[in-house]
């Protein structure tokens, strides 16, 4: 009451009354979901369609899933996750589902996978043993952007999440379609040079320098001497290799890679 309230949140109940009021008259919808917190909203709802229709309708509600930080699971919370492509990857959707808190995996894993029960078990008995391999997150990960965007999706998600964030000893291989999710990834930074400066072709040492993946050109020499340096995907041993328009295989991008997880796109324009 010192405060004052929002017109918007004033009025919500009744919008969402109307609304199933709305759907009712139009598509003889007779049952309005949500979460615990609409409660309210819904029976609202329930009670305008009984006085202007004389009809009765009804409403389901569900206990709000929570994170173990006690924040509210959905899109309203932190970062936005869509089933929509369009809007989250399933790259994206992939690394949401990896971040999961370790105290939230096991819940996760019973409610938004169909894995069994005793698989559950299995998942987590190898979570609690090493917890710091993420074998729950993992699982969790791509059972869930396997179920919305299916297998080839979820493995070249898993692929470039491998990739880019990977804890082993040795640098992660990576196929083609792993590298097309990497370079679309913002997690990676991106070096932008003309078409007319890089022409047909510039030495690999240059490009190295200039994405900072070497501190300079004998730098880069002996990076590719003991190994270390990658174009997309692919181990360089000559120090005299150059960059050629081959290597962008009609893309307009390249993926250099230091090391087992350095990358930098290097992108035409």
């Amino acid at each position: 009451m010192e405060t004052g309230i929002s017109y918007t949140e004033f009025s919500y109940m009744l919008v969402q009354a109307h609304d199933f009021w709305h759907l009712y008259r139009t598509d003889r919808c007779e049952l309005q979901m949500g979460g615990s917190d609409q409660w309210g909203n819904i029976t609202a709802g329930i009670e305008l369609v009984a006085r202007r229709q004389q009809r009765e309708v009804h409403g389901l509600v569900f206990p709000l899933i929570t994170a173990a930080s006690g924040t509210k699971f959905g899109k309203t919370e932190g970062e936005n996750v869509w089933l929509d492509p369009a809007r989250t990857s399933p790259y994206r959707f992939y690394q949401f589902w990896f971040n999961t808190d370790d105290r939230d995996v096991e819940r996760y894993l019973k409610l938004f996978t169909f894995l069994g029960v005793d698989e559950i078990g299995r998942v987590m008995a190898e979570q609690n043993a090493n917890p710091a391999r993420r074998p729950g997150q993992r699982r969790l990960a791509r059972e869930a952007t396997a179920l919305l965007h299916g297998e080839n999706e979820a493995e070249k998600a898993r692929a470039a999440s491998e990739a880019l964030f990977a804890r082993s000893s040795g640098p992660v291989d990576t196929g083609e379609a792993a590298l097309h999710v990497i370079a679309e990834s913002s997690e990676i930074p991106v070096l932008r040079m003309a078409r007319s400066e890089f022409g047909d072709k510039v030495p690999l040492v240059d490009a190295l320098v200039r994405a900072r993946l070497a501190s300079s050109k004998a730098d880069a020499r002996r990076g590719i001497q003991g190994g270390g340096f990658y174009v997309n995907g692919e181990q360089v041993d000559d120090v005299t290799r150059w960059l050629t328009l081959d290597d962008f295989a009609g893309r307009d991008w390249v993926l250099l890679r230091k090391g087992k997880k350095n990358y930098v796109k290097l992108e035409l324009q």
